[in-house]
């Protein structure tokens, strides 16, 4: 079909309703009623001839059609909003939407300069709405790749093709495991090799045989991108693995977590800034990465 005004209004309702898990939520992000709702879906899905939702009483689900819409949606706005960026270009005005993703738990660290590059390019550029998106590695590489992100910040060990990868800071990752787990109690001189062998450890998928192999270990006993995840398995008392000091101190002083003798058991992730090969960033993006950099020093 041919896009118009309209179509792109009815498609910027969809992608909240998605987002927001059905109508009822999205009633407050879109500030209209149920009803007013319902009839904007039901616009789009006679523009189309298709059913793109199954609404009522058993809760909200997309149909494959409508999964489908709601991915080749999210590209098209992508692109709009970059375009949009581009022609405010032209004015020299900062204006527009700038989409960033990153990792969570970035801000427990310090020396991350996520926060106070958001600080600084809130107050440098005003009129500029920011979108965060919180994802794995692998994620925020595919939605930079496809549009949907003008740029992501997290430690990405493998390098995608048609993606530019540049190191903003480093992050230590220590080696932790719960109150509740048998290591706990042994002292660091006397921590054996083999002791963190034979235990079970949680790795990250993203960062393949990197870190069991560091120690040792011929395979993990678990595998979670996230984290989060980490931390609960760890805390659970059942595994060993790694988390970031700053993350994990606030269980550490609980007396929840212990960190295993940091002078051997360590690793380090690089941060990187990605975008897409080839992309006109705009100057707002352009803006943010210098910021981003700037603060990184």
């Amino acid at each position: 079909m041919q896009v118009q005004d309209a179509d792109l209004k009815l498609l910027r309702i969809f992608d909240t309703i998605v987002k927001s898990g059905g109508f009822a939520a999205a009633q407050s992000a879109l500030n209209l009623g149920a009803s007013s709702i319902s009839e904007y879906v039901s616009q789009l899905e006679s523009r189309l001839g298709v059913r793109l939702c199954e609404r009522g009483r058993s809760g909200f689900r997309l149909t494959d059609e409508g999964a489908k819409l709601h991915a080749a949606s999210q590209r098209l706005l992508g692109a709009v909003d970059s375009f949009h960026m581009e022609a405010m270009d032209l004015r020299q005005q900062l204006q527009g939407q700038l989409r960033f993703g990153m990792v969570e738990a970035t801000l427990f660290d310090e020396h991350a300069p996520l926060l106070p590059a958001v600080r600084a390019f809130g107050r440098m550029a005003p009129n500029v709405d920011l979108e965060v998106e919180i994802d794995t590695p692998s994620g925020l590489e595919q939605k930079v790749l496809d549009g949907r992100l003008h740029l992501a910040v997290g430690p990405f060990p493998g390098k995608v093709p048609g993606l530019v990868y540049e190191p903003l800071y480093t992050e230590e990752q220590g080696l932790y495991c719960a109150s509740t787990h048998a290591l706990f109690d042994i002292p660091d001189p006397m921590l054996q090799v083999d002791d963190i062998r034979h235990a079970r450890f949680v790795a990250r998928a993203y960062l393949g045989h990197l870190e069991h192999t560091l120690l040792g270990i011929s395979r993990p006993a678990a595998s979670v991108d996230t984290v989060e995840g980490r931390a609960l398995l760890i805390l659970s008392g059942n595994y060993i693995g790694f988390l970031p000091p700053p993350y994990a101190q606030k269980w550490q002083d609980l007396g929840l977590l212990r960190r295993l003798d940091a002078s051997r058991f360590y690793t380090r992730l690089v941060f990187h800034v990605i975008q897409r090969q080839g992309a006109s960033p705009s100057r707002a993006v352009l803006g943010f990465i210098d910021i981003l950099k700037q603060m990184a020093t």
